[in-house]
């Protein structure tokens, strides 16, 4: 004689195993509603300076200027392609010190941010939920052409000085980007002040035994200052690194050719 639910073999029934899944269901939605259950991040590549992730989506508008707002990750964080679609990468909540990233574009929920990883202009989509946010007055303006660099607050141009960008066969990459780190380091003869950007080298893998990371950073000679002469680097004069050093990471960063 067969039991509910179980067979003559002692195996769950069909109709068992129904209600188990469906009670799997219930379960998951009672614990995360109508939000998918978490990513498994170990499985994910971390996007920061160090990496190439070429599944990242590109800035649809390297050059337009944002309305300030940055946002930083409370933890370990992921990325997706579009807005409720799949995750493809992770970023964590330091880089050279704590993340903060540009938001490009805004949607219900989600905010489009700029990334520090390969290829350059990278962009990922982020829940909102997850973030910390604040605003940065501050625009910095970089023109290899006219070989300058701009420094603004609120719209009001706060100084442009002569700035050294990089040579013909190693060219500072255009688009927009941001302040990713600043960096002291006492033991740099060339600049001890070293402003790390979410930018690389399109031509150099490395600089020194580094990724090839952009950075606005100082120079011992000021004839540097106004040439094409830099591996990729923006070299700037003192005065202006002074004021690029109260700037809050995260700040917008428009490299143009003007």
């Amino acid at each position: 004689m067969r039991r509910s639910g179980v067979d003559e073999r002692g195996g769950s029934s069909v109709p068992a195993l129904a209600v188990l899944a469906l009670l799997g269901v219930v379960a998951a939605v009672a614990i995360f509603g109508d939000r998918e259950p978490p990513v498994d991040l170990s499985t994910l590549s971390s996007s920061s300076t160090q990496t190439t992730i070429s599944s990242a989506p590109l800035d649809p508008q390297p050059y337009a200027v944002t309305d300030g707002v940055v946002v930083h990750p409370r933890a370990e964080s992921a990325l997706y392609t579009a807005p409720d679609a799949d995750a493809f990468a992770k970023i964590a909540p330091k880089q050279f010190g704590p993340t903060w990233l540009p938001v490009v574009q805004q949607t219900d929920g989600w905010v489009r941010v700029l990334l520090p990883s390969k290829p350059n202009r990278s962009t990922a989509w982020m829940r909102d939920e997850d973030l910390d946010r604040a605003s940065s007055p501050y625009l910095i303006r970089v023109h290899t052409g006219s070989r300058t660099l701009e420094l603004f607050e609120q719209g009001k141009r706060l100084g442009v000085w002569k700035a050294g960008v990089g040579a013909r066969k190693t060219p500072t990459p255009p688009g927009r980007t941001f302040l990713l780190g600043s960096i002291i380091d006492n033991k740099r003869s060339a600049s001890p002040i070293v402003l790390p950007l979410g930018a690389h080298s399109p031509t150099l893998d490395t600089f020194g035994g580094g990724p090839g990371t952009v950075a606005i950073h100082g120079w011992p000679r000021p004839d540097v200052f106004g040439a094409a002469i830099s591996a990729g680097c923006v070299r700037v004069p003192k005065t202006a690194l002074a004021h690029l050093q109260k700037v809050p990471l995260g700040t917008l960063v428009l490299i143009d050719s003007k």
